[in-house]
């Protein structure tokens, strides 16, 4: 089934306008929620919807939407079949899978197969919206229980990543920085003063040199390894602090033996006198 309201084709998200959503669900009263919720804010637009795959990558190449909200349990040309026919279509909308799946086979596949952010289904209507509009602008957008599935997923290469990481360029390494926050290559572009194409190039040399599959990956990746370095340096603190401590404490036993020592031959010379 079909449905399409408008036809707004535009590859960039122009702030002037509503950003343009294509809803791939099969499941007829969702679609009409998400419709729903989406109708309440003015910066965002459903321009079409549909209940299966194929007719999904119809839609997208005629509307070219910003953003594509995809289910991954479809019957026929299930979501992770149209998610890489979109990539290979060379659909340039950024694509989020919104399933109630948290299965680590399907978040990887999802990630791997160039989604650019995926939701669960369980999240209060209120913050779908609120990652919708964040995904619309540019931001990556992950719910948290499947930030832990990615994690762990892409934790087997962190050591040799590690070292891996000291071999990119200052350039690069700004850019992963950006790419951990959430940007998009337009967002880094404007942000770094550089040409979209700069930064693609810079992005697929990163990914190149740290062999991770996706920008969603190296994001994900970059966190993690500033949360480690994070509770490093915590534990580190925590043991100079200890240290200190027991230094000190030294410092007190040995100068309460210093005076003791004092106080003795001060006893023992009176004694003499």
């Amino acid at each position: 089934m079909i449905s399409s309201q408008t036809n707004a084709h535009q590859t960039n998200v122009d702030q002037s306008r509503p950003a343009t959503l294509l809803l791939v669900d099969d499941h007829p009263l969702l679609r009409k929620g998400l419709i729903q919720l989406v109708d309440m804010d003015d910066s965002l637009q459903v321009v079409a919807e549909t209940d299966n795959g194929r007719d999904a990558l119809t839609l997208a190449l005629k509307h070219d939407p910003d953003l594509i909200l995809l289910d991954l349990n479809m019957q026929g040309m299930d979501g992770l079949e149209t998610l890489k026919a979109m990539r290979e279509a060379q659909i340039s909308a950024r694509i989020i899978i919104l399933t109630v799946s948290d299965n680590n086979e399907d978040v990887v596949c999802a990630i791997t197969y160039g989604a650019d952010g995926y939701l669960l289904k369980d999240m209060e209507p209120e913050d779908i919206l609120k990652k919708i509009k964040q995904a619309a602008v540019g931001k990556m957008v992950i719910s948290e229980k499947v930030t832990h599935i990615l994690a762990g997923a892409i934790r087997k290469g962190d050591n040799q990543r590690s070292n891996m990481l000291a071999r990119l360029t200052s350039r690069e390494r700004d850019i992963l920085k950006q790419i951990a926050k959430g940007l998009s290559n337009k967002l880094i572009a404007r942000e770094l003063n550089i040409s979209d194409g700069t930064v693609k190039v810079h992005v697929k040399h990163i990914l190149k040199k740290l062999e991770l599959r996706s920008r969603v990956e190296a994001a994900v990746w970059m966190v993690n390894q500033a949360v480690s370095n994070q509770g490093s340096s915590n534990q580190n603190s925590s043991n100079q602090n200890s240290s200190s401590q027991n230094t000190a404490s030294q410092s007190a036993v040995g100068q309460s033996t210093i005076n003791q020592s004092t106080i003795n031959q001060s006893t023992l010379a009176k004694k003499h006198d």
